[in-house]
């Protein structure tokens, strides 16, 4: 009788999330596939502008991808296999571009490197930034976390013993890397490849400022859909955008193992070698420099009286942009990220405690709707709401900037807690039914309490990202209050670089300051 009084509960939960997964991301994106024209489609194919946009996103994306890759490795076997010293240090500071958006790092460089740049008048460099290798740099130090954080946590996780026995035989460092090491990080290098690439060729604001005349895809469809209203042609690009991000789902589909999962019987425990350990002091402390430049760059922009033709201290532009608004928008931006914290959070804790604790069919499939998100860029989905939602009353409002946010950074947090309870002991539930406690407090009083850390983290990664993100909320703000982070488009178009850095470097602090909460709030539990 008990478990009957469940099944409607369960079914209802279900009920619920296929019905959110099917109106926020499926049915706006048949929606887009069904905006397409062929006449829009046969012109779009035939302009030479489109073909020079193909072109220059690939070349761009993969130069990028190939870089990011190999400096996340190289800094990721730096932190995780030698004793070089500063480690937190360095943690902290090689992570920091995530917290701001992509547009900013390029603040940052047009500050260092532009026409007028710190750095091209110190050196007298005939050229700027502008161009191929300004959106390659730009979207290096854009995705480059990203890799550095998959690398590292999976060589966190990998068995020392193969080392030992590698080294009682006599085989090499060199030979250990290559026969251990890179089959042990082949899947995680894959999917970092596909992460990497896909944010890289999908996004819009390195390659606005600093592109030059180099237009990308992502770019392309900016101008398109935002700029000239065009649906029709924004929608084609943007199927075109989801290949990329369709393939590195699949890739995650069939791999859903990043690394090894066999027990840890001797986690690696590195030997200090003195110049091993410099080289590697060396090498983090140059990646460190290059990236904290460009966001040091910015935020010393923002005092400037006029850059870069009058380099003396001045707070006008604070004023100025606080005058016009930016307070406001600050409070939109912490109200969004705060409720999207909240909302992604409780619906990714419910939707993973469904899969991994509910067996069956249903499981499975909500399992696959919950990863589908991950397919899907924010330019595309914002495009996608508008051509959905325009005609509702739900368009324009602040429900819809909550529902695009927390669908568009869903899977990461999904997968983090999807993990976490597929960790604890799946017998709980049954232990706890034949001592007569209900499942609800099962879960409050003994899941909920194993996986708060992970709750935390789920929580910081919604709110952080809808702090800084662009790129869906820019077709979808107005007439809603519009979240801040769209001003520094507006400051942009207008020429105004130094209000521009001023919002990016409040997007940094608030975003920093939730990070410092939350790791004193895992403190303070740790210690309880």
């Amino acid at each position: 009788m008990e478990i009957r009084q469940k099944l409607p509960a369960k079914k209802i939960i279900y009920l619920f999330l296929g019905t959110f997964f099917i109106v926020s991301v499926l049915l706006p994106i048949i929606s887009m596939f069904m905006r397409i024209t062929h006449e829009s489609a046969e012109d779009l194919v035939r302009t030479p502008q489109f073909l020079e946009a193909v072109k220059n996103s690939l070349a761009t994306a993969l130069t990028a991808t190939f870089i990011s890759l190999t400096l996340a490795l190289c800094a990721a076997w730096c932190l995780e296999r030698t004793a070089v010293g500063g480690k937190p240090i360095f943690r902290m500071i090689l992570v920091v571009p995530m917290l701001i958006p992509s547009i900013s790092h390029a603040f940052g460089l047009v500050t260092l490197l532009g026409s007028n740049g710190l750095l091209t008048n110190l050196f007298r460099l005939e050229s700027g930034i502008y161009g191929f290798w300004g959106i390659v740099i730009g979207s290096v130090i854009y995705s480059f976390p990203v890799a550095l954080l998959m690398f590292s946590g999976i060589l966190q996780y990998e068995d020392g013993l193969p080392y030992k026995a590698a080294d009682v035989l006599g085989i090499g460092k060199t030979d250990q890397f290559m026969a251990i090491t890179l089959p042990y990080l082949r899947k995680t290098i894959i999917a970092a490849f596909f992460s990497v690439f896909t944010m890289t060729v999908t996004d819009y604001g390195v390659p606005l400022l600093i592109g030059g005349k180099t237009i990308t895809l992502s770019a392309l469809m900016y101008n398109k859909a935002v700029g000239m209203l065009d649906y029709s042609t924004g929608s084609m690009i943007g199927v075109i955008l989801l290949i990329p991000a369709l393939a590195a789902f699949l890739v995650d589909i069939l791999n859903p193992e990043n690394g090894q999962s066999s027990f840890i019987v001797d986690p690696v425990r590195p030997q200090k070698k003195k110049w091993r350990d410099l080289g590697s002091f060396v090498f983090c402390a140059v990646l460190s420099l290059c990236v904290l430049l460009p966001i040091l760059a910015f935020c010393v922009m923002t005092f400037e009286t006029k850059y870069p033709s009058n380099p003396a201290f001045t707070l006008y532009h604070i004023e100025k942009t606080m005058n016009r608004g930016a307070g406001r928008y600050l409070l939109n931006s912490l109200m969004y990220a705060l409720f999207t914290g909240i909302f992604g959070t409780l619906t990714a804790f419910v939707c993973s405690y469904m899969t991994v604790r509910i067996k069956g069919k249903l499981a499975k499939g909500i399992h696959l709707l919950s990863l589908i998100s991950m397919a899907i860029p924010g330019l595309v989905l914002g495009l996608s709401y508008v051509i959905f939602f325009s005609k509702t009353a739900f368009y324009g409002t602040l429900a819809i900037i909550l529902l695009v946010n927390s669908v568009h950074f869903f899977s990461s947090p999904y997968l983090m807690m999807y993990n976490t309870l597929s960790k604890v002991n799946e017998n709980l539930e049954s232990i706890g039914l034949c001592l007569g406690i209900s499942r609800i407090r099962i879960i409050f009083d003994v899941i909920l309490p194993k996986v708060r850390y992970t709750i935390l983290e789920m929580f910081s990664y919604f709110f952080v990202n809808s702090m800084m993100t662009i790129s869906a909320v820019s077709f979808l703000a107005p007439p809603s209050p519009k979240p801040v982070a769209l001003m520094i488009n507006q400051f942009e178009a207008q020429l105004l670089m130094e209000s521009a850095a001023f919002i990016s470097l409040m997007i940094l602090v608030m975003n920093i300051l939730l990070k410092g909460l939350i790791l004193l709030v895992e403190r303070k539990t740790a210690v309880d």
